[in-house]
């Protein structure tokens, strides 16, 4: 099997996890495709001031299409929540952290006005404004590590990562704080992984023995959430949805760029019926989109 991912060092550490825990299941020869996205090579650009859908994963998943690749690996957060029609979300192992933190020489109250705190990420601005925090919000990017030295160096005071990210690349000890799902709600599918493969596949049977159960109703009711709002990280919107004994709790908040809430919605039903579940939530939120 030949898989294909991005070349960024998560990336890499993430299929190369996939992999792993592929081998305990197939004997099968698995080799790795390295292609490089649209996102990954616009580095001047706030993602929000553009159509964003899919620039981390357009081209992987046109090389699964094509045939090039038998599967792609996936941050699922990136995934757009319209994926191809012959294209399917064969697996989402046991997902990461969801939660966001603080990278940073200071911790979040010691942080004061003025500060200079590197973001691209419209809801991360939205929180903070929110929170009153009156930063210098200034656009960063560039990888998990590049984003880690801009801070360390003084390029800026601060910025907001997802804990997963860190956590798989061993960097944890640059967390200052870790925030709470109702602080800083983080975006629809953080922490887990997607993998991508063509919905008549003969390797998806393979693949989707590395599907956690919980993990994917999860990340389901947050993309359809996402899905049936029509909406992408142009807009300030976090959720995330937790399982709870045998139910499955949905969490979402809608801002406005100057951080007022609009909506904010939390819902109860059975982890059988995620889709429905994340139906459920958009319908409270509609009228704020």
């Amino acid at each position: 099997m030949i898989v294909g991912t991005r070349g960024s060092k998560l990336a890499t550490v993430q299929t190369s996890y996939i992999i792993k825990e592929l081998s305990k299941v197939t004997d099968t020869k698995i080799e790795t495709n390295i292609i490089k996205t649209k996102g990954d090579k616009i580095t001047d650009s706030q993602l929000y001031n553009m159509d964003s859908r899919g620039i981390f994963t357009k081209e992987l998943d046109r090389a699964v299409l094509d045939e090039e690749v038998d599967f792609a690996v996936h941050s699922l957060k990136d995934v757009p929540s319209d994926l191809n029609k012959d294209l399917v979300i064969a697996a989402v192992p046991i997902r990461e952290s969801p939660y966001e933190v603080l990278v940073s020489k200071k911790n979040w109250e010691e942080l004061s006005a003025g500060s200079s705190l590197g973001t691209s990420s419209l809801r991360r601005e939205a929180f903070c404004k929110h929170h009153q925090k009156n930063f210098k919000l200034e656009p960063i990017r560039g990888n998990i590590e590049t984003r880690i030295r801009k801070v360390m160096n003084g390029d800026c005071d601060a910025t907001l990562m997802a804990e997963a990210g860190l956590n798989r690349l061993g960097l944890t000890k640059h967390i200052k704080n870790r925030f709470s799902a109702e602080y800083l709600t983080p975006p629809a599918g953080q922490g887990a992984l997607g993998i991508i493969t063509r919905a008549d596949s003969p390797k998806r049977n393979v693949i989707e023995k590395l599907n956690h159960y919980v993990s994917f109703q999860e990340v389901i009711a947050e993309k359809t959430l996402l899905e049936k709002l029509g909406v992408g990280c142009q807009v300030p919107l976090g959720t995330l949805a937790r399982k709870n004994n045998d139910k499955l709790d949905i969490y979402a908040v809608l801002l406005s760029k100057d951080g007022k809430i609009l909506s904010k919605v939390s819902l109860t039903g059975s982890i059988k019926e995620a889709k429905q579940l994340g139906k459920n939530a958009a319908k409270h939120m509609e009228d704020y989109i």
